[in-house]
């Protein structure tokens, strides 16, 4: 079975490479005029402006009417450049059919969209950003920037979607026999204009037409339930970041950015920095800057290690990085004994009751005094006494690590490989104000998980989009 598996693989792959390299690329635009194009509604929104369509104006959709294919796409790979000014919207939409008003019906949208504008708080702010299957896998930060050309690449064989973005993928969608988002098979290519304040560009729209009858390379998702729970929280503009992954156990940046593209989460990948615990220098900061090749869309955290890291890195070498988290995992107690929480010898509990006094003051301490923006591992207890959670953790415990929190704006981790904090302390932060992230904290390959209790936790305990912390890049 495993060899009759190994050569349909390698049949279609050989299948697919010629098919590739032997298929023709057809140009959708003339660079003059708007040939072969119709826009609705407000058609003035659409011009062509030095070689390029532009989109500047009122909500109107540009949708292919030319002879290319008859203007009907099954199987293809499409290409453009695109270009944004700073909080414009825009968007390439696929499988689709020409409707004169409104948002198209039809079709998947591949957005586009760089920077979002400035708004009063509480107003709408897109989170779905370029790269991203609107609503279905979802990236939430651009891999482009703004006044920059860059290349946008969509691929679709049978039901497996692809998009790249300047070479790297951020999307690999396969649609589960029973669901179809798009409401098409097939259908013609749109440009979005999004409104009067949005202004984006393209040019060099081409399409390469391949077979109907190509496999679909990709595997949807094997639970279904999941996949809804996810969409779903995607359309509702829910950022599903795990801000808290590492490099460890063998997994690498391109094992994470598979597991982004699966189920449309973004990472951020956390650098250990502290006393025996990973980088302990300026220097070993830069040179790991200096040769890292970050994934455009995907952040890069410092996870500071003990009490003693404010005193180990200049301001310059923190700054590199996208954001800072710590934990109250690590802390020397009245006994002058240092302990790391999570490494049974080295913790030293003694009475519960005083043990939990002290790590609440090390956890009013930590929060009042280091500048980081996330408190991870939230409300961690060693082994000995984890059991007696609920106990401990009583509601005038609680009340003073979210106070400390709201007050020096800290955003409280939901981890999910822990499955703490619980939905009560969640509920009680959200009420203060305080800012909510998730975070896996994967100890080997295989615990980089799905983020399970934190999606369970957002049904729980009520959660929407403001209440989610996003590091401010």
């Amino acid at each position: 079975m495993k060899l009759k598996t190994f050569l349909l693989s390698l049949i279609t792959l050989v299948f697919t490479s010629s098919v590739f390299s032997e298929a023709t690329w057809h140009s959708l635009f003339d660079g003059k005029s708007l040939s072969g194009w119709r826009p609705s509604e407000n058609k003035e929104t659409w011009s062509v402006q030095d070689g390029t369509l532009m989109t500047h104006g009122a909500r109107s959709h540009l949708f292919y009417v030319g002879s290319v294919a008859n203007g009907d796409f099954k199987n293809f790979e499409l290409k453009a450049k695109v270009r944004t000014q700073p909080g414009s919207n825009s968007g390439i939409f696929i499988h689709t059919e020409y409707q004169e008003e409104g948002w198209p019906q039809k079709g998947y949208e591949c957005q586009v969209i760089n920077s979002n504008p400035k708004v009063e708080p509480g107003k709408y702010v897109e989170h779905k950003m370029t790269g991203s299957l609107y609503a279905v896998r979802n990236v939430w930060k651009s891999p482009a920037k703004d006044n920059e050309w860059f290349d946008y690449n969509i691929v679709i064989q049978g039901k497996t979607i692809r998009v790249y973005i300047n070479g790297v993928q951020t999307v690999d969608y396969t649609e589960p026999n029973d669901i179809n988002p798009s409401g098409n098979r097939s259908g013609t290519f749109a440009l979005q204009g999004h409104d009067p304040d949005s202004i984006v560009q393209y040019k060099d729209i081409r399409v390469k037409i391949l077979p109907d009858n190509l496999p679909t390379p990709g595997k949807p998702l094997d639970d279904t339930e999941f996949e809804k729970k996810i969409v779903e929280l995607g359309r509702k503009n829910f950022p599903l970041l795990d801000l808290h992954v590492h490099l460890k156990g063998g997994l690498t940046a391109e094992d994470i950015m598979e597991t982004g593209r699966k189920y449309g989460y973004t990472y951020g990948i956390a650098m250990n920095c502290g006393l025996k615990m990973g980088f302990e220098t300026d220097a070993e900061v830069d040179e790991f800057f200096r040769d890292y090749k970050k994934p455009p869309h995907s952040y890069i955290a410092m996870q500071a290690e003990g009490r003693e890291w404010v005193d180990m890195f200049s301001e310059e070498s923190v700054a590199k990085f996208d954001y800072v988290f710590t934990d109250s995992m690590t802390w020397t107690n009245r006994n002058g004994k240092r302990m790391r929480l999570w490494i049974e010898e080295e913790t030293e509990v003694g009475d519960p009751q005083d043990f939990m006094e002290q790590l609440v003051e090390q956890i009013e301490t930590i929060f009042s005094s280091e500048p980081v923006d996330i408190y991870v591992n939230p409300t961690y207890l060693p082994n000995e006494i984890v059991r007696r959670y609920d106990e401990l953790w009583t509601d005038e415990r609680i009340d003073r690590v979210v106070k400390v929190l709201a007050d020096n704006n800290v955003a409280l981790e939901i981890n999910s490989r822990r499955e703490i904090p619980t939905a009560k302390i969640i509920k009680k932060a959200k009420a203060a104000g305080v800012k909510l992230t998730f975070g896996t904290n994967n100890g080997d390959e295989g615990s980089l998980g799905r983020m399970e209790y934190c999606i369970e936790m957002v049904e729980e305990c009520a959660l929407k989009p403001d209440d989610m912390w996003m590091p401010d890049i």
